[in-house]
């Protein structure tokens, strides 16, 4: 049995914590209390050292531990800055070193949602009437460990990300992971008729932000092939597969399990659809050549903007449309149930979370779930 850990803001959580309680008491705290609030459970985070730096500020240190996540930040150092303030707001979260900077929301720090809620929650508790306080959360590791990953193709350079929607790390092990996913399916399809499958926490924030109803929302992670299976299975009537371009295209190529490590693809079917539209063959090995998907879609607009063309829609419609057919003879294939499969519509970002397409389904779909 795999054994889960706990996601980055809660670590940055325990340390601002144990920050907070030195300023008040004086006293080094060696467990911090956090409620996760996402699972509605507190957390016992070990500190590893707290130093008073003045009479008004404070640092505190802890380590990252996801568990049996295969997670690059596993053991990685969270130090969080507490400092007294007398105006403002109750509590100011702010980013220090190797937290990622947002390129498309003004270089704000990267600390999204949940993490922002699990800090201020967890440390008004502690607050007294009136006093005010600024966290700083610093990655020393950070800005070294955001190169190792997919950070930039989202807009977050320079560090990583407070990123996520619970306070629990799943296990990556094969058997495990996907466990977690059909149970939060089943749970699901016996609810609601319609779905929405995402495959990150981009996907999971952006459905959020489109009005779409939480409870409907699915986390697949690179399982879709199994969850398309299980949907299907279940009598799920309409998926909408809703996800970054970089990841989705790959069932446009017949790759249901989208890690890159299994299998890759994108720029073959990149290229593939610009040479079925009609590129010109400088144009298609442009971006053939493209080093991410990202780059290719920069290029198409580029191309779009110097000619007055309409490629990118022209590309990516075909793309969506073919995710679509690929999706449904997947189904199909693994079905039981004849022709009423379950139907999928699909819609593909880019890295600043902007929609680039809508298949025709899904169009129809988001009519029904926004």
């Amino acid at each position: 049995m795999s054994r889960s850990g706990y996601t980055l803001p809660v670590f940055a959580c325990a340390a601002a914590v144990a920050a907070l309680h030195w300023l008040r008491d004086r006293k080094p705290l060696t467990l911090a209390s956090v409620d996760l609030i996402e699972p509605a459970q507190i957390a016992e985070i070990p500190i590893e050292q707290v130093a008073g730096l003045s009479e008004n500020t404070a640092l505190a240190i802890t380590r990252s531990d996801p568990g049996d996540n295969l997670d690059l930040t596993k053991d990685t150092p969270i130090w969080a800055l507490v400092e007294w303030r007398e105006e403002g707001e109750t509590v100011i979260i702010k980013g220090g070193e190797g937290i990622g900077r947002q390129m498309n929301a003004d270089d704000k720090p990267a600390i999204y949602a949940y993490a922002q809620r699990l800090l201020k929650e967890n440390l008004q508790r502690i607050l007294a009437p009136g006093e005010k306080i600024t966290v700083t959360i610093i990655l020393p590791e950070g800005r070294s460990l955001a190169v190792r990953t997919s950070n930039s193709a989202f807009g977050v350079v320079e560090g990583l990300s407070l990123l996520g929607t619970t306070g629990i790390s799943q296990p990556l092990s094969t058997p495990d992971q996907l466990a977690i996913f059909r149970a939060e399916l089943q749970n699901k399809a016996s609810r609601f008729e319609s779905l929405v499958f995402c495959i990150g926490e981009n996907g999971l924030d952006l459905a959020r932000k489109l009005g779409i109803n939480p409870e409907q929302l699915v986390k697949t992670a690179n399982w879709l092939g199994p969850m398309l299976v299980e949907a299907d299975v279940l009598g799920v009537k309409e998926i909408l597969l809703f996800g970054y371009h970089g990841k989705l295209m790959k069932l446009a190529g017949g790759i249901f399990h989208t890690h890159h490590y299994l299998a890759d693809g994108r720029r073959e079917i990149l290229a593939a659809h610009c040479a079925i539209a009609g590129l010109k063959s400088p144009d298609i090995q442009a971006v053939f050549n493209s080093a991410t998907a990202e780059a290719a879609l920069i290029y198409l607009k580029s191309l779009d903007a110097t000619t007055g063309s309409d490629w990118v829609n022209q590309v990516y419609s075909a793309i969506a449309e073919t995710i679509d057919v690929r999706s449904q003879e997947y189904i199909q294939s693994h079905s039981e149930r004849g022709t009423e499969v379950t139907v999928c519509g699909s819609i593909l970002f880019d890295r600043d979370r902007k929609i680039i397409v809508k298949s025709k389904t899904a169009g129809l779909l988001m009519e029904k779930l926004c």
